[in-house]
C-alpha cells in the first residue's frame, strides 16, 4: 500500500471516527422502537450485501444503501450509525479483502452514513414513526424534502470518498473513476432513490413483516439489474478479444486499437460530445481495424517486403470489410458508418468511398485524427516518435486536406491537447510502454514495411 493511500484511508477513518462521536454526544437517547427498527434493516441490508454486485474498477455495489438510508428516516441518530458500521463489517469480513480497504470502505459507508443523518435532522426531518397521521402523504409533506437532501448528500459523499480512493491507489483522475464507477449504475440508483422513502414509510406505518416483505422485489430488482451487467461486460470482453486476435497477427501494431479508443474518447471529449456519443466513439476505435482479421489479409501482414500494388490496393478495402463485419452484431450496428469511413479525408481523397467534409460522421473524423497521431507518435525503425510540437505542426497542415478543420482547431485549443500525450506516455499494451522500441525481430520485420493501412 502507498504510502499516500495509507494517509487518506487514516483520515477516512479517523473522520468517521470523530462524526460519529459528534452525534452520539448530539443525542444519547435510545427509544426501543429505534433498536427495533435498526436491527431489522441491518439485517436486510447485510442479504442485500451478500448478493452485492462488481461494478467497473472492482468495486462492489449492492442494495443495502436502500436499508441504511432508510434507517436515517426511521432512526436518524447514533443507533443507526453504528448500525450500518456492524453489517459493514460482517459485509467485509466474508468478502476476506485486504485490512485496508475493508477499513475503508466501513469508513466511508459511515461518513456517509452521518452525513445524511446531520442533514435529515438540519432540514427538520424527523423519525417517520413518529409522525402523525402516518400515511404517505403527510409524511412525505413533513419528511419528503429533507429525505432527498439526505439520500443525495450520502450519495455524493460515498462516491467521491471511493473514487478519490481509486484515483490515489492507481495514479488515475478522480472524475474519470468517478464516471467509470457511478455510469453503469446511476440509472437503477435514481430509480431506487423515491422508493428508498416508501420503504421506510412501510416499515413505519405497517410494522417489519410488510417492510420484510417489500424487501423481495428489491432483491428481484437487482437480479435483473446483475443480468444486464453481466451482458455488458460480456459484450466489452468480447470485443477486446475480437482486437486481441486481430493484434495477434501483426505484433507490430500491438495496442494500436486499444490506444486509438484513447486517444478518440479524449478527442470526443475535447470538442463537446456528450458521455453517450464518447462510448460509441470509443467502441468504433477499438473495432476500426477489425476487417483485417479476415484471412485474405494474413499474407499482407505477415510480409516482410515492400507491398505490391495490387496487395495495397487490398488492404484499402479493410475499412469495408470490417464495416461488413460488425454489422452482423445488431448492437453494434450504430457504430458501423465509423468503421467503414475511418480512411475518409476531410478533402474526399480517402478511401472507401471518397466522402468529404461533413458527410464523414463525425466518429470517423475523430477516429481519423486518433489513428493519424498513434502513427506519429509510435516508434519506428526508420524514426522516432514525433515530438508534441512536431504533431501539433502536422495536424495544423493537415487540415482542410486530411482532417476536419473544425475538429483540428478546437483540439489544439483545448487542454486535453496535452492529455493525449499524458495517454501516451501512460498507456501499456501488454506491459509494454507504447513508446518503448520493439525488439529487434520486430523492428527488422517493421523496416522492410513502407505502408501506412
Amino acid at each position: 500500500m502507498r504510502r499516500v493511500t495509507a494517509i487518506y484511508i487514516g483520515f477516512v477513518a479517523c473522520l468517521a471516527a470523530s462524526s460519529t462521536f459528534v452525534l452520539y454526544a448530539s443525542d444519547r437517547q435510545l427509544r426501543g422502537d429505534d433498536l427495533a427498527a435498526v436491527l431489522l434493516l441491518a439485517g436486510l441490508a447485510i442479504l442485500a450485501e451478500i448478493l452485492a454486485l462488481l461494478m467497473p474498477r472492482s468495486t462492489r455495489g449492492s442494495l443495502a444503501f436502500i436499508a441504511y438510508l432508510a434507517m436515517v428516516l426511521v432512526a436518524p441518530n447514533w443507533a443507526a450509525v453504528v448500525a450500518v458500521l456492524a453489517a459493514k463489517l460482517l459485509s467485509e469480513a466474508r468478502t476476506r479483502v485486504t485490512w485496508y480497504k475493508g477499513v475503508f470502505n466501513v469508513a466511508q459507508h459511515v461518513v456517509g452514513m452521518v452525513a445524511a443523518i446531520w442533514v435529515y435532522r438540519w432540514l427538520g426531518g424527523t423519525s417517520l414513526l413518529h409522525i402523525l397521521p402516518n400515511t404517505l402523504l403527510h409524511a412525505s409533506q413533513v419528511a419528503g424534502t429533507p429525505a432527498v437532501a439526505a439520500f443525495t448528500v450520502s450519495y455524493f459523499t460515498n462516491a467521491i470518498l471511493v473514487s478519490v480512493a481509486i484515483a490515489i491507489d492507481s495514479n488515475a483522475r478522480a472524475l474519470v473513476v468517478l464516471r467509470d464507477m457511478k455510469l453503469a449504475t446511476v440509472g437503477l440508483d435514481l430509480l431506487i432513490s423515491p422508493a428508498i422513502f416508501v420503504f421506510a414509510w412501510v416499515y413505519a406505518a405497517y410494522g417489519p413483516f410488510a417492510a420484510a416483505s417489500l424487501w423481495v422485489p428489491f432483491l428481484a430488482l437487482r437480479q435483473t439489474h446483475k443480468a444486464n451487467l453481466d451482458l455488458a461486460q460480456t459484450n466489452q470482453e468480447l470485443l477486446e478479444l475480437m482486437v486481441k486476435s486481430l493484434e495477434a497477427r501483426d505484433p507490430y501494431t500491438s495496442g494500436h486499437s486499444r490506444r486509438v479508443r484513447e486517444y478518440s474518447m479524449i478527442i470526443a471529449r475535447a470538442i463537446g460530445c456528450p458521455q453517450r456519443k464518447i462510448e460509441e466513439i470509443g467502441r468504433a476505435a477499438l473495432l476500426h481495424d477489425v476487417g483485417k482479421i479476415h484471412d485474405k489479409y494474413a499474407p499482407i501482414l505477415s510480409k516482410t517486403d515492400k507491398l505490391t500494388r495490387e496487395e495495397w490496393l487490398l488492404m484499402k478495402d479493410h475499412p469495408v470489410d470490417g464495416a461488413n463485419l460488425v454489422s452482423t452484431v445488431s448492437k453494434l450496428r450504430d457504430i458501423v458508418p465509423s468503421i467503414r469511413h475511418h480512411h475518409e479525408n476531410w478533402d474526399g481523397t480517402g478511401y472507401p468511398d471518397g466522402l468529404a467534409g461533413e458527410d464523414i460522421p463525425l466518429p470517423a473524423r475523430i477516429i481519423r485524427f486518433a489513428d493519424t497521431i498513434d502513427a506519429m507518435t509510435t516508434q519506428r525503425p526508420y524514426r522516432a516518435p514525433l515530438s508534441e510540437e512536431q504533431v501539433r505542426q502536422e495536424v495544423i497542415r493537415c487540415r482542410g486536406s486530411q482532417f476536419d478543420p473544425q475538429i483540428g482547431d478546437r483540439l489544439l485549443a483545448s487542454s486535453h491537447w496535452k492529455a493525449l500525450f499524458r495517454a501516451g506516455r501512460t498507456f501499456e499494451s501488454d506491459g509494454i510502454p507504447k513508446l518503448a522500441i520493439r525488439s529487434q525481430r520486430a523492428t527488422r520485420v517493421a523496416s522492410k514495411r513502407a505502408r501506412s493501412a
